[in-house]
């Protein structure tokens, strides 16, 4: 419905309109049901923007500023020459740098296999990016220096980080209160509470050698330190560090350290060490053994002329006889800490532990059980508990009885008597 003619001659009048209107012109608004020339161009402004969005839309312009040109502008057949035409960069590691600090600053790179040069900086790097000893990336003409690279750390030494904690506990380490007590003092206690050490003026102990029968807990009180801690986690299993090639073994050790010492604080756990830190010997032939050499780079980390950093060492073996008395000094391993044959009542202790999670009935006598299991090991008192587990499930019952427990008993530690490492641990001990 047209606005009355009154309306629209006041309105035209409010836009400051010279000439007047008569009857045509109001006549002729009301036929095309005209509005103020205000509402007019604001509609058209409206229109305008709503055809400059689509054709964007079209052309593929996002409202977001991504910094590109439109597609209809790009030229990628150019593009693609052009990185083509890119040369690669050649590996090398910067030496020197002479007259650091200045504009004309100059760097002493060593390119593998082909020569020293000195050379100055691409157009992409800053000084500031570039320091002695990094590896870097150079132009194969000129060989300026276009990028830094990060260190070279193989692969396998980066895969022993232990990035998943495990679901080990303290309170899953039966038997063993006092040798907890030890590694907390030493592990813990100088992360949490540094200033105690700091005040007495002492260096917190950094090494730990866990030694002891099989089966005694040395690896499973490893894990419980790595879930209790926040720091790097590192595990090593000796065997590891045996390589084939001369050099290859320290090469690793060297990595390994170095990459600890780059976190804050570090946890390093070698396990059987004994199968890398044997005592030197002459084989008589004249050969030098690699495995000796592997074993005197990490006497080298451990306590030599670098300082070791922020890293605590766990090693732990059941042949602590074998091992070269220059790896057990103190100030390389300061504590050793002894896994032996847990008594009665860490017997009780550990049979709890193992049945915590298994069905059994009420009135079980741990105690009976563990006067029943001389010299064994929680290794043992493990598999009497699966044993006694597996004897319900043939009988077709839910729950595990006394009875069970006790023919475990005489099938594991009776029967299997004469696979028992411990009494050979202890004439090696």
């Amino acid at each position: 419905m047209a606005p009355p003619a009154a309306d629209i001659e006041d309105e035209i009048k409010d836009e400051k309109n010279p000439r007047p209107l008569d009857e045509d012109d109001i006549a002729l608004l009301k036929t095309y049901g005209l509005g103020p020339y205000s509402t007019s161009i604001k509609k058209a402004e409206k229109e305008i923007k709503e055809m400059a969005k689509k054709i964007n839309d079209l052309r593929g312009i996002k409202e977001s500023d991504t910094g590109l040109a439109a597609p209809s502008q790009w030229d990628l057949v150019s593009d693609k020459q052009m990185m083509q035409e890119e040369q690669p960069l050649q590996v090398a590691r910067c030496t020197k740098i002479i007259s650091p600090n200045t504009e004309d600053a100059k760097y002493v790179i060593n390119v593998k296999q082909i020569a020293k040069f000195v050379v100055g900086l691409g157009d992409k790097v800053s000084p500031t990016d570039i320091e002695e000893g990094m590896r870097v990336g150079v132009d194969r003409n000129k060989y300026q220096i276009q990028i830094p690279l990060p260190p070279k750390i193989d692969p396998s030494v980066t895969m022993m980080t232990v990035e998943e904690k495990p679901d080990v506990t303290y309170n899953d380490v039966g038997g063993c209160k006092e040798q907890i007590e030890k590694m907390r003092e030493v592990v813990e206690l100088p992360m949490l509470h540094p200033e105690k050490f700091v005040k007495l003026g002492i260096d917190p102990p950094k090494g730990v050698l866990l030694y002891g029968p099989p089966g005694t807990g040395k690896t499973l009180l490893a894990r419980a330190v790595a879930n209790r801690t926040d720091a790097c986690f590192i595990r090593v299993i000796g065997s590891e560090l045996v390589q084939k090639y001369v050099g290859e073994g320290a090469r690793m050790v060297r990595e390994l350290f170095q990459m600890a010492r780059s976190k804050k604080a570090c946890i390093v756990f070698f396990d059987e060490v004994d199968a890398i830190g044997g005592a030197r010997f002459d084989d008589g032939a004249g050969g030098d053994n690699e495995v000796q050499r592997t074993m005197l780079e990490i006497v080298n980390q451990l306590d030599g002329f670098d300082a070791r950093g922020n890293i605590k060492v766990l090693m732990a073996t059941n042949r602590p006889d074998t091992l070269d008395p220059a790896l057990l000094r103190p100030g390389r391993l300061d504590r050793k800490v002894e896994f032996g044959l847990p008594d009665m009542e860490s017997r009780t202790q550990i049979f709890k532990i193992h049945t915590r999670t298994m069905n059994c009935e009420r009135d079980i006598r741990f105690e009976l059980l563990a006067r029943l299991c001389p010299n064994s090991t929680g290794a043992d008192i493990r598999s009497v508990c699966t044993e006694a587990g597996m004897y319900a499930i043939r009988a077709r019952r839910k729950t595990v009885t006394e009875k069970d427990f006790l023919d475990a008993v005489n099938k594991v530690i009776k029967g299997y008597q004469k696979f028992s490492a411990t009494p050979k641990y202890m004439v090696y001990n």
